[in-house]
């Protein structure tokens, strides 16, 4: 099923609980949002070669860093939210939660042309406010990077440089295109 815009001719939306998100298979999954289903932006050359770059990049690592590296992971950023990260990071092996509950590591958002700031500030706010550490966002049309936390907010990475502390890892996207 695809993601659905729930609207009446009234403009109220038509809310699901979330046992109806968690069991519906979706073409391609989706956001729940107190109730509402939204569909995520993605499926573009751009943003489909960007994330496979960073899947590959970072699971060569997985040793090394000793992460896990999850695609498309439903993660449930509060009881009647659930967002769907085009990449998760978890310290450590593979996490035995069907759904994550504990905050990732890291949480990678690559923009695609019909993103707007507004909903991806929204989905960094919800990843933070979970407990996530960093979130990366990268715009494959620019390349511009940026990071977020908690304690800093959302800041531009000038160099395109991604990086983390406590473990301490990074990301050259410049490099990733090279």
């Amino acid at each position: 099923m695809r993601c659905a815009k729930f609207q009446d001719m009234s403009t109220t939306r038509a809310l699901i609980s979330v046992e109806e998100y968690l069991t519906t298979v979706y073409e391609s999954d989706c956001d729940y949002v107190d109730g509402e289903v939204l569909e995520r932006n993605m499926g573009e050359s751009d943003h489909s070669w960007l994330q496979g770059a960073l899947i590959i990049f970072l699971g060569s690592r997985r040793a090394e860093w000793n992460i896990t590296v999850l695609p498309e992971m439903r993660v449930q950023v509060a009881k009647n939210r659930f967002r769907v990260p085009d990449i998760c990071v978890v310290l450590g092996g593979r996490p035995r939660e069907r759904i994550l509950t504990t905050p990732p590591f890291l949480c990678i958002e690559i923009l695609s042309s019909e993103d707007r700031w507004t909903r991806v500030e929204e989905r960094i706010n919800d990843f933070l406010a979970m407990g996530v550490a960093y979130v990366w966002v990268i715009d494959p049309a620019t390349r511009q990077t940026y990071v977020a936390t908690a304690a800093e907010g959302l800041r531009e990475s000038k160099d395109g440089i991604l990086r983390t502390a406590d473990p301490s890892f990074e990301v050259s996207i410049p490099e990733l295109y090279s």
